[in-house]
């Protein structure tokens, strides 16, 4: 069942809810006493406002600002329809409930108003995030040939402007698929890599093809823990590959190495390939 088809019942049982209470509470008045403009207009608003609370229960996810806009929606809905409900049966004017329902049209127009001011803040979050991605994007040359990755001096660039860890993936025994197999074939590999660390990152990692069978993925935001834990994944799912040069299964399998984000990055690389060698 759709998420937004129980607050749809909750919203039409409280409106036979008020049908009932105005029934039981009220005169009915006769036919000829009934004044269409405003059965229209405020019948009109309430079927309205019901309409708009639909749509955004139905076209956005859950979170505050569709708490609020459905909310502010409903509360309306259920106001205008007091009002209406009023064109057909006569309350005493000292009820003071009748009054209370029909204060949920301005109450409802508050909380509407707020969720209008949060869903403009997050309009604007979200189109910064596409300007920066946008931004990334268009600044991401050269690519590697082979990959179609960024390459080290992008890498170096980002470096420059980021916190976070960076991490070196290793291909093992790379020289010797190349020997076995044929240049093309280590390309094929580099690829199948390439594409599976792709697929196990996050939207904000950035994956680099370093230098000859070595990538680098760029983590903001991540100490190194948690970035030595994302760095076994990925081995782990490289490691999961069946990859074939012909009728051969060829074994692949990475080894990292990490490093804080932080400090000349020429110095960063250098010394953490110096460790990954050594290892």
């Amino acid at each position: 069942m759709p998420a937004f088809v129980r607050p749809l019942l909750v919203l039409a049982c409280a409106l036979a809810a008020f049908a009932a209470m105005y029934a039981s509470a009220g005169t009915y008045k006769p036919f000829a006493s009934w004044h269409w403009m405003d059965i229209v207009d405020e019948g009109g608003t309430a079927l309205m406002a019901l309409v708009w609370c639909l749509i955004v229960l139905a076209s956005r996810p859950d979170g505050r600002v569709t708490r609020l806009l459905a909310g502010g929606l409903a509360c309306i809905t259920l106001g205008s329809w007091a009002d209406c409900l009023d064109e057909f049966w006569r309350i005493d004017k000292d009820a003071l409930w009748d009054n209370a329902l029909e204060g949920l049209v301005p109450f409802g127009m508050l909380v509407l108003t707020a969720g209008l001011y949060y869903w403009r803040r997050e309009q604007a979050l979200l189109a910064d995030h596409l300007r920066k991605r946008e931004r990334l994007f268009r600044s991401h040359r050269p690519f590697d040939r082979v990959t179609q990755l960024a390459d080290a001096g992008y890498l170096r660039e980002q470096l420059r402007r980021t916190t976070g860890t960076v991490v070196l993936l290793d291909i093992d025994g790379f020289h010797r698929i190349n020997r076995e197999h044929g240049r093309a074939e280590g390309d094929r590999v580099l690829q199948a890599v390439a594409h599976m660390l792709l697929l196990n990152l996050r939207n904000d990692d950035l994956l680099c093809r370093y230098a000859g069978d070595r990538f680098a993925v760029l983590m903001p935001g991540l100490a190194v823990d948690a970035a030595a834990d994302a760095a076994r994944h990925l081995c782990a799912m490289v490691g999961a590959m069946r990859h074939h040069a012909g009728e051969r299964r060829v074994a692949l399998s990475l080894r990292h190495g990490c490093a804080p984000a932080d400090g000349a990055p020429e110095i960063l690389l250098a010394d953490l390939c110096r460790r990954m060698d050594a290892a």
